[in-house]
């Protein structure tokens, strides 16, 4: 009463009365509670389904309860049909999930038909049925990620506005296994480049990890762009080398795989290549997915200078037709390099072609050096050399592969190498100006983000036909594949012809090299000989060792103890 006579006061002063209602008429109260509804349509997708089933069971039971048999058939037909949908469910365990839920909703509905849906434990089960059902359904990653990513697409005007693409729009997507991928139309005047330089915006912008997303032009239209988005790494463990790719030097390399599981292919055929990273960023795997494919080949012959005392290159020595580890052989071997181009271009001009076509009788010369820095430092004559083949190399086929720690003007020399090289291969790097010199300049700022790469092997290369940055990572050869290729290759290599494959000095009149490499083999011990002391005690190449050893091996007569070590096998 006092409560009334204090309104009665206030309306006889003239105070306002006030009432805070909801404005919203009926149809946008109903049009807020569908958009609310379809949002989370994919959540109250287990619910929606005993909601139809329980009013399925109503019906059925009050105008048709004899139709249970034919509701009974129908389930089993259903869950059956669903057990046996490979193509559209691929993993057994999805399967077995979408024949059970159908079970149990079909026998439910069978017997709501017979007895009603409220007769006995009939609620109860529906209810438990749905609960039970509906947790693999709400804890799957393939049915959360692309709600997530729905949600994540709604808000995108939002978020373009606030990183610098203001009317840029999403036009479709789709999630696979490690994220989610977009096309997604700019602006007028907008760019690829516009959308690299804001890569970190838009990372932050959708609330993803750090390094998640990447940005791809679209080859048809200069104003769309591919966005990337990963959830998990698909390069977070090494990936196994499947084995040989080529058979034939004409024939693009396979290193390995980008993160949408296409492999990596790179002509390696006249065109001079470079391999950057810091230590341990992975260039040893890398080079030896190289050699694993070119000694493979029978249509090349590759020639090695590793003055690190052959560590890096060493255990390729048997596939290898000439390997330097000094900076006195490293001369000599580029020297003969240049010799051998020169008299190339001298026949080429006399046959009246342009290019040297390689094959097994007239194969390809491939130059690996690894750390460039090192033969820079103590062997000018031989970056001399290098220099001249970089240059004239193409169209006689004698081609440089170059890895290095430090691909610096000063660290390669006058600098013809390193602007020669067409295929570029920058694994991590310690500095973000370590891109540029790795990949050239300007690539950095282009999205070329190889300072971020966070595993050994991971790279980007820069190659014809791979002008955009695409993270790849090389396969991996472990110390069986190796020992298997090394071996397998070693025995079917190709030689120059008109060039000896190293410096051999001459033997004696008396000196028989054969019987002096059977005596070294019969007096090698258990532990066997090694191939550079059986190069010395013998006076002839590396080439000429190891085919006789093989062909002692394939007779019975010796064996091969270790890497790189023999011994007879039957004194007798």
């Amino acid at each position: 009463m006092n409560r009334r006579r204090r309104l009665r006061r206030r309306h006889r002063d003239g105070t306002p009365l006030m009432l805070v209602t909801d404005d919203r008429y009926p149809g946008e109260t109903i049009e807020a509670v569908a958009r609310w509804l379809h949002r989370y349509r994919s959540e109250l997708a287990p619910l929606t389904l005993a909601l139809a089933v329980g009013v399925a069971g109503l019906y059925l039971h009050a105008h048709n309860p004899s139709r249970w048999p034919a509701v009974a058939a129908a389930t089993a037909v259903t869950a059956a049909g669903l057990w046996l949908a490979a193509g559209w469910l691929p993993r057994r365990i999805e399967r077995g999930y979408a024949a059970a839920v159908a079970l149990l909703a079909g026998g439910w509905l069978t017997a709501a038909t017979i007895a009603g849906p409220g007769a006995g434990p009939l609620p109860g089960l529906l209810a438990a049925g749905t609960i039970a059902a509906g947790l693999p359904w709400w804890r799957h990653r393939r049915r959360r990620a692309p709600v997530r990513v729905e949600r994540t697409l709604e808000g995108w005007p939002a978020a373009a506005d606030a990183i610098g693409l203001a009317g840029s729009r999403i036009v479709s997507a789709i999630v696979d296994r490690w994220g989610w991928r977009a096309l997604v139309h700019l602006r007028g005047g907008q760019t690829v480049t516009d959308a690299l330089t804001r890569l970190p915006a838009i990372e932050s912008s959708l609330g993803t990890r750090r390094g998640a997303a990447r940005v791809e032009p679209d080859p048809a239209r200069a104003d769309r762009i591919y966005l990337r988005v990963l959830d998990a790494d698909p390069h977070a463990r090494p990936i196994p080398w499947p084995g040989p790719s080529t058979g034939s030097i004409a024939e693009p390399v396979e290193l390995g795989v980008f993160e949408d599981a296409t492999p990596v292919r790179v002509p390696l055929l006249r065109r001079h290549t470079l391999i950057g990273g810091t230590t341990g960023a992975g260039k040893s795997g890398l080079l030896n997915v190289v050699l694993a494919a070119l000694t493979g080949c029978p249509d090349v012959v590759v020639w090695g200078v590793d003055l690190k005392n052959g560590m890096e290159l060493g255990p390729w020595a048997p596939c290898l037709d000439r390997l330097a580890t000094t900076p006195a052989d490293a001369d000599a071997l580029l020297g003969d390099a240049v010799r051998l181009l020169e008299t190339r271009a001298e026949q080429l001009a006399a046959d009246g072609e342009k290019v040297w076509v390689p094959s097994p009788d007239r194969p390809a010369l491939v130059i690996v050096v690894d750390e460039y820095a090192e033969l820079a430092d103590t062997a000018r004559d031989a970056v001399a050399h290098a220099d001249s083949i970089a240059r004239r190399g193409r169209a006689p086929a004698v081609t440089l592969i170059v890895a290095t720690q430090r691909p610096t003007q000063q660290a390669m020399g006058s600098g013809a190498v390193r602007s020669q090289m067409e295929i570029r291969i920058c694994l991590r790097v310690r500095e973000r100006r370590d891109v540029d010199l790795v990949l050239g300049q300007g690539m950095l700022a282009a999205g070329w983000t190889a300072h971020t790469l966070d595993a050994p092997g991971k790279f980007l290369v820069s190659a014809p036909g791979l002008d955009t940055p695409r993270r790849a990572r090389a396969y991996l050869l472990d110390g069986d594949q190796l020992d298997a290729a090394i071996t397998r290759n070693a025995a079917r290599r190709p030689t120059l012809a008109g060039l000896p494959a190293a410096p051999v000095p001459a033997p004696e009149p008396d000196h028989d090299p054969e019987v002096t490499l059977w005596t070294a083999l019969l007096h090698a011990g258990p532990d066997g000989m090694s191939i550079p002391a059986l190069i010395d005690t013998t006076g002839m190449s590396r080439s000429w060792v190891y085919g006789r050893l093989h062909h002692h091996a394939d007779a019975g007569r010796a064996v091969q103890v270790s890497r790189g070590r023999w011994r007879a096998l039957d004194p007798g």
